[in-house]
């Protein structure tokens, strides 16, 4: 016992009394959570997990024959878990992720040839390293024979030879090696590149379940590190584990036809030590992953909060942030430590016996020298061989720890990249033609649940006819489902029962890029405008117009004038989000790009909620023109937004409890009357 806690306390640099102080806690703890572990156990739960109650466990990690390095991570505040709970269960109780061959394959297929070249011209340096040592022991036989006193008439030309072979195999060495660094790294940037392209491909045509699922940041590190990490690996494998294999296997015949005794000495001790390795390795590539998991959980917590940077410095929370950060960041070393913890200790184990390798060799070549059944170029030969083998042994640990990491960011490149979205944004499906499109839309026994939230209904037999060419208001209060049947329209996502149809046509045999590009233009109350000059942010909603289109819209939307009084007019570049102009500006851009497409439907949600009684009477205007001759939903609280709509829809729970214009159901005194007594009175 007193041994294990030396070895422990010098492995932690912690002293002896602070880690039995530390392992009497952990004892304590242990008997806490000895209940809650066997329940998660009955229930199934895999015992790789290792969360439990805002602890994180410590991995055991065993290397046969060495020791046993076991490190525990400090249990984490619960303010620090808040904000990253869904993420951090998700984390937690993600299945080991296993890598793609197939899609592995289908990146590297288009770069087979260069591949395959480099491959070749790693092949020739490592048989140029399997050569050079023998050459030298020809050239220490012939320096020998002139040291032991024999007589060389022409001492030049006995050296000719050898020292032209072994300087062509430099020159040989040199110029492939050359050509495989370069052929790698061309090929390994062209890959990296389209698995970003794919993988970006794949994530933004994913359904909106997915993005309320996962956080932007930890989204973006699989997008940039996690592919980084992938290339690097991939690069470095290639190259250096292709030229340390072939130098292995050549350098070991080279062994055998030098001395096969001394040989088979050798072959005894690297089986060993290639076994321990591998069983290590099923411990590593775990530890690697939630390493990984980490690092993402830090960079979607500083997305957030560099996202939100005006939030945060409004409420003074800067040094909240940076603790929630710094937390998570700390667990991420604390991971990465033990992993470099263990990797360590793997190649510290191995470089004592392949130097004890190189040892033994020395003692036993020896002994065969003077028995006289070896020479001294034989063992020169030998001996660098041995060299040879011990370098590129010593490079495939190094390796094989860089092979699990990129092995781990690969599964969860490959995991996103072979997600299949259920709603396609494809250009596929039937269309309405612009001339005979009337726009009604019709709401049949609607039922639906957010995806995530699938125990709570949001609509439950909603029926609602919105008739074309006309403004139909939805009011009600916060909560009641407004906003899901504008997301719904657009099919943000499937209903779950009825069917949502536009002139009897079912939404889901439409064609999504028709539907939401041409046919429906949605202006929310938060608009999101691009870090990109004014120009191009209106033309986003059509991108083939001209400057005079965008312009005519501009001015449809009220907001030619104050653009032109901008520095550089429609070529002012906006900040990131459209941070740079104020909330009636950045609405009339908003109304301005959803008008250029000229479409059928508009969807106004709470589009003047946020803004005061002048920017609501301009934008107002704008819209009052926008709206002619287009059916038009509108969700607001306003009574003077509403008031003048056709028809207006209260909704509560999810359905629809009256409908009407702003006469008739003021005079019914029911809940619209109600909602608009409540908003003259507050």
């Amino acid at each position: 016992m007193s041994v294990g806690f030396h070895f422990a306390s010098r492995c932690t640099n912690i002293s002896p009394s602070l880690l039995v102080k530390h392992c009497w806690k952990f004892r304590s703890e242990l008997v806490s959570w000895r209940k809650d572990v066997s329940t998660l156990f009955s229930r199934g739960v895999n015992r790789n997990k290792c969360t439990l109650g805002g602890r994180v466990l410590g991995l055991t990690l065993t290397i046969p024959s060495l020791a046993v390095l076991k490190l525990s991570i400090p249990k984490a505040k619960c303010e620090s878990l808040k904000r990253s709970k869904a993420s951090t269960t998700s984390l937690t109780q993600q299945e080991d992720i296993q890598f793609c061959w197939r899609s592995f394959w289908e990146l590297l297929w288009p770069e087979l040839w260069l591949i395959l070249g480099a491959v070749i011209s790693a092949f020739v340096v490592a048989f140029a390293n399997i050569e050079i040592p023998l050459q030298l022991g020809v050239v220490v036989n012939k320096l020998t024979a002139c040291a032991t006193g024999e007589r060389v008439v022409d001492f030049w030309g006995l050296m000719k030879e050898p020292a032209y072979r072994i300087s062509v195999t430099y020159i040989m060495q040199g110029i492939f090696t050359f050509a495989y660094i370069s052929l790698l790294s061309h090929s390994g940037e062209r890959m990296a590149a389209r698995m970003r392209q794919r993988l970006f491909e794949n994530i933004i045509r994913q359904d909106m379940e997915f993005f309320d699922k996962h956080k932007t940041g930890a989204v973006i590190h699989r997008l940039t590190e996690d592919v980084q990490e992938f290339k690097s690996s991939f690069k470095m494998c290639i190259s250096q584990g292709l030229r340390a294999v072939t130098q292995i296997g050549g350098s070991a015949i080279a062994l055998i036809y030098v001395s096969p005794g001394l040989t088979g000495i050798l072959l005894i001790a690297i089986p060993s030590l290639v076994g321990a390795g591998w069983i290590l390795g099923a411990g590593l590539r775990a530890l690697s992953r939630q390493g990984q998991e980490q690092l993402a959980l830090a960079t979607g917590i500083a997305d957030e909060a560099l996202g939100n940077v005006r939030t945060v410095r409004a409420f003074a929370m800067e040094d909240k942030e940076i603790e929630l950060f710094n937390k998570e960041i700390d667990q991420s070393c604390q991971l990465n430590q033990r992993l470099g913890y263990a990797i360590g200790l793997f190649q510290g184990a191995t470089n004592i016996c392949l130097n004890g390798m190189v040892l033994g060799v020395l003692v036993a070549g020896g002994a065969l020298m003077a028995d006289n059944r070896l020479s001294a170029g034989d063992l020169m030969s030998f001996l660098v061989s041995t060299q040879t083998i011990q370098k590129s042994l010593g490079q495939l640990s190094l390796l094989y720890g860089l092979a699990i990491r990129g092995m781990s960011s690969g599964s969860r490149v490959f995991e996103y990249m072979k997600l299949k979205p259920s709603l396609s944004t494809a250009d596929v499906g039937q269309t309405i033609p612009y001339h005979s499109l009337h726009g009604k839309v019709e709401f049949r026994n609607v039922q639906f649940s957010y995806p995530t939230r699938k125990d709570q209904v949001i609509m439950e037999n909603l029926c609602l006819t919105i008739p074309g060419g006309e403004v139909t208001a939805l009011v009600g209060l916060s909560g009641g489902g407004k906003s899901t049947i504008a997301q719904l329209l657009e099919r943000f996502y499937d209903v779950d029962g009825g069917e949502i149809t536009i002139d009897g046509v079912n939404i889901r045999d439409c064609s999504p890029k028709w539907l939401r590009g041409r046919c429906i233009g949605f202006i929310s109350q938060e608009p999101v405008l691009f870090a990109t000059s004014v120009l191009e942010n209106i033309r986003y909603g059509k991108p083939g117009a001209s400057d005079a289109e965008v312009k005519e819209a501009a001015i449809l939307a009220n907001a030619h004038d104050f653009i032109t009084k901008f520095p550089s007019g429609y070529d002012t570049v906006l900040g990131e989000r459209g941070v740079t102009v104020s909330g009636g500006q950045k609405q009339r851009i908003a109304i301005a790009r959803a008008l250029l497409k000229n479409p059928s439907i508009m969807i106004l949600d709470e589009a003047t909620s946020a803004l005061d009684a002048e920017s609501e009477r301009v934008i107002q205007e704008a819209l009052d023109r926008a709206v002619k001759g287009r059916t038009v939903l509108v969700i607001a609280h306003r009574l003077s937004t509403i008031k003048s709509a056709d028809s207006i829809a209260v909704i509560d729970n999810g359905r629809v409890v009256e409908i009407g214009d702003h006469e008739t159901l003021s005079k019914k005194k029911g809940a619209y009357w109600k909602l608009i007594t409540n908003q003259q009175y507050s």
